[in-house]
């Protein structure tokens, strides 16, 4: 490795061992702080990778973002081949994908299928042989080498006659640059959310809608990943054809997967076994080729540079009346869509209903109506730890709630990088936290209503201001209230047996259900065991008497809940 040239400026080497290809890999850093990815190879494939080291020279050219290729050349004495690249900092999308929202992966998604568009704008060499020639040459090899391998893939004839009925399909096919591996393994997503392609050793030539068929990986990961590649990649909805070549393509991949796997033992063989079943699940036993991960439903549409989705197209350039939105919280299923504005000096956070949301089951216009509804809600629940209500009104085909805008982490699931941040709060500001929902609901109950569909998603922390925030109070509802529906609204960890009961009070003791349930939401998450308990027995008994599935055994105010919370709190902390 010292001859390799400016190895003089390495400070720091260190090997990496992702990835299948049979390349030594090594994060490098330099004496000038910069980071780099070396890839040894022994000296037999030179030829191949000098011609790997020249592609991505050209697909680098083109802009696409990617581990840039700086040096090419021989080391250990003659022994091995190099590429000295830039180094791609970052999360693998295969892992971090999962932190995000679904219209964050969706947008990155449709970034990948840009970017794949990009890299097929290289045409393949002029006396490449015929797509339809070379690649049922290729899926016969693969179909022989299954075949004979000895182990057997569950309904492998779904597959087989699936690839049989259908290898019409390539012919004519046009043949592009291909990067060979092209899935959420082989991408980086950067502390910035921005996304970066690596991996080029397999690269080849061949029908640009082959490229595809590593796409199992990435839905598997996200399906909105999966879908905002395809539609990125067409402008818009994939054709029909290529629905069918994609079926063809993975059919093929799936059968030569077992041959691939069997070098690498058991474990990979079952990932290819269990992927096969998932396969035929998406394509319903490859009867329909548009699979079942493909969210049709799933639309996303910019405001000021920020993305949000919904079911269907709508026009929401009246929020542009309040300010320029530098936020969006599309992700309630209540039929709100929420978004934070810049005025000025003031931020404001607008509630609209009217909108075709994507997890909302309703009508806008129930939508519209429950909203209205909220509002002598929040104005008779003012408090300091409610977010701060300044008016309502009817706008853009729907009605619209304007609140003073805070700057809190959401504990909410629906909000990842939020909610982790949330969650490694010390247990004193937890507690601090829980005792300000405490206060809150003690207030709820004093002005005569009853707390409905309070849950995670509704608790925020201002860390500047080191503030509880409380939002998404909408329905909270006068006392008496009686449950008319049997399963209310909101979520099951949340929810006492009788917001489940058809014609069940529910009441002050229904808060304290509720008021346990967040307890151990925030100091054991979200599990009742003790081995999971965070903080004191005592704090521990005051909570699950809270969550006692019969009423006559919780707290039965919220007020001794309170009391009994704040002694146990005390023997816990003399």
């Amino acid at each position: 490795m010292q001859d390799i040239k400016d190895y003089s400026s390495f400070k720091k080497i260190e090997p990496v061992d992702k990835g299948w290809s049979s390349d030594k890999k090594y994060y490098i850093e330099t004496v000038d702080g910069r980071e780099l990815l070396l890839r040894v190879a022994d000296i037999s494939e030179y030829g191949r990778k000098k011609i790997e080291f020249e592609m991505m020279k050209q697909v680098a050219a083109l802009g696409v973002p990617m581990s840039q290729p700086l040096d090419f050349g021989i080391c250990d004495n003659g022994k091995s081949v190099y590429l000295l690249l830039t180094w791609c900092d970052g999360e693998e999308a295969e892992t971090a994908l999962a932190h995000l929202t679904e219209t964050e992966q969706y947008v990155l998604g449709i970034k990948s299928g840009e970017i794949l568009k990009l890299m097929h704008s290289i045409p393949a060499p002029k006396e490449q042989e015929e797509w339809d020639i070379r690649f049922n040459r290729k899926t016969n090899n693969k179909i022989e080498r299954y075949k004979a391998c000895g182990i057997k893939l569950e309904d492998d004839e779904k597959f087989i006659g699936y690839i049989e009925n259908n290898r019409h399909l390539l012919s004519g096919r046009p043949q592009f640059y291909q990067h060979g591996d092209y899935h959420v393994g082989n991408m980086i997503i950067s502390p910035d959310k921005t996304l970066s392609i690596i991996d080029f050793n397999r690269q080849d030539f061949g029908d640009p809608w082959e490229e595809f068929n590593r796409i199992v990986w990435s839905a598997a990961a996200s399906p909105y990943f999966a879908t905002g590649q395809l539609r990125g990649y067409f402008g818009g909805e994939p054709p029909v054809e290529f629905f069918k070549l994609l079926a063809f393509y993975i059919s093929g991949d799936t059968i030569s997967s077992i041959d691939w796997a069997i070098p690498f033992g058991e474990e990979e063989i079952a990932t290819m076994k269990n992927r096969a079943k998932d396969i035929l699940t998406w394509f319903d036993n490859m009867n329909n080729p548009v699979p079942t991960w493909y969210l049709k439903d799933f639309y996303v549409q910019y405001i000021d540079d920020v993305p949000y989705k919904l079911k269907a197209p709508f026009d929401m350039s009246f929020i542009k009346r309040y300010g320029k939105v530098f936020k969006v919280y599309d992700d309630q299923d209540s039929g709100n869509i929420c978004f934070g504005v810049q005025n000025g000096g003031n931020r404001y956070f607008i509630k609209f209903a009217g909108a075709p949301t994507k997890r909302y089951r309703g009508t806008p216009g129930d939508a519209v109506a429950r909203l209205k509804a909220t509002v002598p809600v929040y104005q008779d629940l003012a408090h300091p730890n409610l977010i701060k209500f300044i008016k309502a009104e009817e706008v853009g085909g729907g009605f619209a709630v304007i609140f003073e805008w805070t700057d809190g982490e959401c504990m909410g699931r629906q909000y990842p990088l939020s909610r982790q941040r949330f969650l490694q709060m010390p247990h004193s500001t937890k507690l601090d936290v829980f005792d300000d929902i405490l206060s809150f609901h003690s207030h709820v109950i004093d002005k005569g209503y009853i707390a409905i569909d309070f849950y995670d998603g509704s608790i925020m922390y201002d860390f500047s201001a080191k503030k509880t925030l409380i939002c998404d109070i909408d329905f909270y509802s006068k006392a008496p209230y009686t449950n008319n529906m049997g399963r209310m609204w909101g979520s099951s960890r949340f929810m006492s047996p009788e917001e489940f009961e058809l014609g069940a009070a529910i009441d002050e003791v229904t808060n304290v259900y509720l008021m346990g349930a967040t307890a151990f939401a925030l100091f054991g998450d979200y599990n009742r065991t003790p081995e999971k308990w965070q903080l004191s027995e005592g704090l521990y008994k005051v909570a699950l008497k809270a969550v006692s599935d019969e009423r006559n055994q919780r707290q039965q105010s919220i007020r001794q809940f309170i009391e009994e919370w704040n002694e146990a709190k005390e023997r816990a902390f003399v």
